[in-house]
């Protein structure tokens, strides 16, 4: 902890900033010195109550804090008036009143952040066969008279058999009671919606042509849903979110922790997710304009640790070797035992699993790139907090998982932050200046063409271009050592070690430099390096000396730089024009499998064909990683990267010239 005044810890959720700030400050003065960005219109007088926040209380062994309401002032009179009783017993306080005593954790609440993150999962363009689960079927009964009695359900099921030819059907027991009601409201005439051609999970009066289902990507970090019209396959809305449970940990290690360590942990994080679900069907659907009510029918993908606690099951055997999960298969789960408001006799999809730490949203992956229908040896690398990576082609498939930590997605990196207004997202350095060029999200030009810059941190896509042009510049070598010799007012020396100036204080909205520390590379390194070293074990396995081609997959995986993430090391050396990205791959096969139940099977079976690589049990996995936490790699030859780094010299331990 810095040496003079006291300080305490506060770390804010879910941007992931974090500091050390004076005793007696405010959260609202905390959240202006660690940039992060805070809801207020009264001036801090605490009369707009729009600077909600919840504190987080118990012990954070990641961040090494006892996060209590203790370590506040007590609730004035003021936050009294402005707050419910359940949001005082929930932890609520208002950031412009609540001054800091100890350390703690901060959870902003999305309505209670001045700039909403970017979560960039926008749906891709897919090409599918409609075959969804649920259709509509319009059925004219005869009115029951006094010499034909039979009740309605049996008069429905005798029309399926007649027109249809489906038989055996059952009936939702939610459905079943509203029936009679419908019925008579449609005058004989009613729309059924029936699930699989086997069970009738709705009925509407009339004639109703549309439904709608929900594809969900639940990541550790963010989620996106995608509203779709089941009979056209249209994306009619799109909505996403910061993952609530961000609260709760960073990444799924601390969640497994966090459900360990709290008697309720894994509820609190369940409830959280299905608030979070429920919250983006209500808004997708309103932008839809429609009911809720409408969406029968949903899909979800996530990791395998997003799957259990969605589905409230105990993830800490996922945290012990040997990581078995609770299932592999698929499950149809009635969507309001889950408690998601949709259609009340709605099923929900969970795509399968296919190992302790390879999801869903890898399956997701899985079935829309369709490397298994491919001659072409591709290496799939679906970049986030946890990187699942997927090598091989129709003969042969593995897949793996390294922990690549949040650094990425900007935890972990001092002036680190998830994509929002303000974050540094591009960046150039002179290599013979070390002059620095930065864009920033919702600003349109360079720095140097701006009058008012306002950089608040750095993004994901940003902290890989740093990383990139920090060694191609010679500022870092490829140890990712600074390098002390250069002569620049950019690169200096303080108490914790050498840092490089990103962007200047004046360029700033939190006044003071954003800068690059010798911490932030080790972490970048580190993210890199499992997962270079993950594809280097996956190659071995398959006895190859290269790749055709390399997929980056998920949103991360569209905003970065290729050439940057080449340079750095991110993946082997591959044709730049055989890197591209397809945008969030596990959100696309969430909607392929919502749109077509033959994909459902086709994902239960590829799960189970693919081979699961559990990369820290390789005897020399240490060694490996150790090799490529090196820029590019310490021994592996990169011709591909010639152009970019002319001074390395290929399977050598030297740079030329200025590196």
């Amino acid at each position: 902890m810095p040496e003079g005044l006291q300080q305490s810890k506060v770390i804010f959720q879910p941007s992931g900033r974090r500091g050390y700030i004076s005793d007696g400050e405010s959260i609202k003065q905390a959240s202006q010195d660690l940039g992060v960005g805070i809801e207020g219109l009264c001036g801090d007088k605490g009369t707009c109550g729009k600077c909600r926040v919840r504190i987080e209380e118990g012990v954070f062994a990641k961040y090494g804090i006892d996060s209590r309401m203790e370590n506040l002032s007590p609730l004035n009179k003021v936050e009294k008036k402005m707050l419910t009783s359940k949001q005082q017993r929930d932890g609520y306080r208002l950031a412009c009143q609540a001054h800091i005593r100890g350390d703690i954790v901060v959870f902003v609440p999305e309505e209670s952040r001045l700039a909403r993150q970017v979560v960039r999962k926008a749906a891709g363009e897919i090409a599918v066969e409609m075959k969804p689960a649920v259709r509509k079927y319009y059925v004219e009964l005869k009115p029951a008279t006094l010499d034909d009695t039979i009740g309605d359900w049996e008069r429905l099921q005798a029309e399926f058999k007649k027109r249809f030819r489906l038989s055996n059907l059952a009936i939702d027991y939610q459905a079943l009671r509203s029936l009679q009601g419908v019925i008579r409201r449609g005058n004989w005439k009613i729309t059924v919606s029936l699930w699989m051609n086997r069970e009738v999970i709705g009925v509407e009066p009339g004639v109703v042509e549309k439904g709608y289902g929900l594809a969900v990507d639940i990541g550790t970090t963010t989620v996106a849903a995608y509203l779709c019209g089941l009979s056209t396959g249209d994306v009619i809305a799109t909505d996403s979110m910061m993952n609530p449970q961000v609260a709760y940990g960073e990444d799924v290690i601390a969640r497994i922790n966090y459900s360990m360590s709290h008697k309720d942990g894994l509820d609190v994080m369940n409830q959280a997710i299905i608030r979070g679900i429920n919250k983006l069907a209500g808004r997708a659907a309103a932008g839809a304009g429609i009911k809720r009510s409408a969406i029968v029918d949903m899909t979800v993908v996530g990791n395998t640790c997003m799957h259990h606690i969605f589905l409230n099951v105990d993830p800490q055997y996922l945290g012990q070797s040997p990581f078995p999960p609770s299932l592999h298969r698929s499950l149809d789960i009635k969507a309001r035992d889950l408690g998601l408001r949709i259609s009340p006799g709605a099923y929900v999809h969970v795509l399968p699993i296919e190992a302790g730490f390879v999801g869903a949203d890898n399956v997701g992956v899985l079935i829309a790139e369709e490397p298994y229908n491919q001659d072409d040896m591709v290496l799939i690398v679906d970049i986030g907090t946890n990187g699942e990576l997927l090598m091989g082609n129709r003969d042969r498939i593995v897949s793996a998982s390294c922990a690549t930590g949040p650094a990425f997605e900007g935890a972990e990196i001092r002036y680190g932050m998830r994509a929002a207004p303000g974050a540094i997202e591009k960046i150039r350095i002179d290599p013979d200046t070390r002059e620095v060029r930065f864009r920033v999200i919702g600003k349109d030009g360079w720095n140097t063409e701006l009058e008012e810059v306002g950089a608040s941190g750095i993004c994901g896509s940003g902290i890989i271009d740093a990383a990139a042009q920090l060694f191609t510049a010679g500022v870092i070598d490829r140890t990712g050592r600074f390098n002390s010799g250069l002569s620049t007012p950019r690169l200096r020396a303080v108490q914790d070690g050498p840092e490089f100036v990103i962007a200047w204080a004046k360029e700033t909205s939190i006044g003071q430099d954003i800068v690059v520390c010798q911490r932030d590379v080790r972490n970048i390194q580190l993210g890199k390096g499992a997962m270079y070293a993950g594809a280097k074990l996956m190659m071995r396995r398959l006895g190859l000396e290269k790749l055709d081609k390399i997929v980056l997959a998920g949103a991360f995986g569209s905003y970065i730089d290729k050439e940057s993430a080449a340079v750095i090391g991110l993946f082997p050396d591959c044709a730049q024009e055989k890197v591209y990205a397809v945008g969030n791959a596990a959100g696309d096969g969430a909607r392929i499998a919502l749109l077509n139940v033959d994909k459902r099977v086709e994902a239960d079976q590829k799960a189970r064909e693919v081979e699961y690589l559990e990369l820290t049990v390789e005897p020399d996995f240490e060694k490996v990683f150790t090799q490529a936490m090196w820029f590019p790699h310490m021994e592996d030859s990169f011709p591909h990267l010639k152009h970019l780094l002319p001074g390395f010299k290929q399977g050598t331990e030297k740079m030329e010239g200025r590196y």
